[in-house]
């Protein structure tokens, strides 16, 4: 669905923006309206209140709504199914052990951290969350403390991959529309990525975990059980015979773990690495090529990984394909809530989107006097605070500031540091129009309040951190 020409000025559509979100923070915090009632509600007020024709308000909330299902439902069910496969057999426990040995307990914070970045450099952030939500559960319970000590480090490490680092799509995007090397912007924006995570999260997260208590939540994955000895099965339902599964079984090898949760970076580097280079004309577009990234497009990649972990990992020590049905149908429960409110927030944001608030920001802010790295921040940064999606935010921005950049006439340098200023903006403030912001709220177990208190503080942190990093090198070239 394309965007509707706005009704209304972009002062009045900031305000109606602005009132949209006051009243939906009112309504889940004060008033305890369930959240997805309480967005789908706020969603449709405000199209009708943005001038939206009353015809098109039903398409208008479900465009946000499909596209965010669309992208999440299916990696939020598969990753889920993963995770408690990997609880149940003791396999996040492996896991665990092994990088506990390696980083020590006091750093077990940073190795999850160091691993979710390794991880986040092909994967989206939602997906690599959810693959990673047991060995952080699990990392948590044994050490105890607050969930966010462990939880912030690797989602914002995800966060951190997902909004500055080729070859994924916003930066990627960001740099063809100002024509700035992807290749410049994976070299410094790595490092930048990497800096910004260690001083924004990973240093912001044990703050925010000494002052905030949040209880590693039991809905997704239960109790989980030490899995250091092995694993005894009391929840995993019954054998063919009715007869409940109790036996004690040995947990996985470290290296079938490994291969489990590597396959997916595999499959997902064949989609990435194959799109970059075909977009680059290194490559043709041949029914191979096709193939591999079929292979590669993430819901298909966490298909596979589920059905390859269900071989290597359920159907081990007499579990039967019934038990392993029955894990799966106890795992997908809980999820439903996760995945209808998130899409909820996606709605939220696109009814921004169609409301024309993107397209009045930049006109009125495209005149400002300023640095261009500067002005690529704070456009990108209004813009994802009133419209919520980062990818929205970063590419209109690109797309505003490319003449501009061009008339500059800019260093090769210059233009990649201008395409991390615009993601840095497009990462901080995220809230309840961010679908994100939703899925970290639910996963971790935490209301909105604590969310914002926890999320929002550590994604405006990275944001801020990557933009100072950016802005100091700007200066000295």
């Amino acid at each position: 669905m394309e965007a509707i020409e706005p009704a209304y000025g972009a002062t009045t559509l900031l305000l109606i923006a602005a009132a949209a979100v006051a009243v939906l923070l009112f309504l889940i915090m004060k008033v305890k309206m369930h959240a997805f009632v309480a967005l789908v509600l706020v969603s449709a007020l405000t199209a009708l209140a943005a001038g939206i024709p009353v015809g098109d308000v039903p398409s208008a909330l479900s465009f946000g709504f499909s596209n965010t299902l669309g992208s999440v439902a299916l990696l939020v069910g598969f990753g889920v199914m993963l995770g408690r496969l990997l609880e149940v057999t003791g396999g996040a426990q492996v896991l665990a052990d092994t990088l506990i040995s390696r980083f020590g307990e006091k750093r077990a914070p940073l190795a999850l951290g160091v691993a979710a970045l390794i991880f986040g450099f092909p994967i989206f952030f939602d997906a690599g969350l959810v693959v990673f939500l047991p060995i952080i559960m699990t990392v948590a319970r044994r050490f105890g403390g607050s969930l966010l000590l462990y939880g912030l480090p690797a989602a914002g490490a995800f966060a951190a991959m997902h909004a500055l680092v080729p070859p994924h799509p916003g930066p990627v995007a960001a740099a063809e529309a100002l024509e700035a090397s992807i290749g410049l912007t994976l070299v410094i924006g790595l490092p930048i990525a990497v800096v910004s995570w260690y001083i924004g999260v990973l240093l912001v997260s044990r703050a925010l975990g000494r002052r905030i208590h949040v209880d590693v939540p039991t809905a997704l994955f239960g109790e989980m059980n030490d899995g250091r000895n092995g694993d005894t099965d009391t929840d995993g339902g019954t054998s063919g015979t009715g007869r409940a599964v109790t036996a004690t079984r040995t947990a996985p090898s470290f290296a079938t773990v490994l291969g489990v949760l590597l396959l997916p970076l595999v499959l997902i580097g064949f989609n990435t690495v194959l799109d970059t280079l075909i977009t680059a004309g290194v490559l043709e577009e041949s029914t191979w090529a096709q193939y591999l990234m079929l292979l590669g497009n993430t819901s298909i990649a966490l298909l596979i990984t589920v059905v390859v972990a269900t071989l290597v990992l359920g159907l081990r020590g007499g579990r039967s394909m019934d038990d392993v049905s029955t894990l799966f149908d106890k795992a997908l429960g809980p999820v439903c809530s996760i995945i209808l409110i998130t899409g909820a927030g996606g709605m939220f944001g696109g009814v921004l989107r169609l409301s024309g608030i993107g397209s009045a920001l930049t006109d009125s802010l495209s005149g400002l006097g300023m640095s261009l790295i500067v002005q690529a921040f704070i456009i990108a940064t209004l813009l994802r605070v009133a419209q919520g999606s980062a990818t929205v935010a970063l590419t209109t921005t690109a797309g505003l500031l490319s003449a501009a950049a061009a008339e500059a006439s800019l260093s090769s340098v210059q233009l990649t540091l201008l395409v991390i200023a615009i993601a840095a903006g497009a990462t901080v403030l995220s809230h309840v129009n961010d679908s994100g912001f939703w899925l970290v709220s639910r996963f971790f177990g935490m209301d909105v309040k604590t969310t914002f208190k926890t999320w929002t503080v550590m994604e405006t942190t990275l944001g801020l951190t990557a933009f100072g990093l950016s802005l100091i090198v700007w200066l000295v070239v």
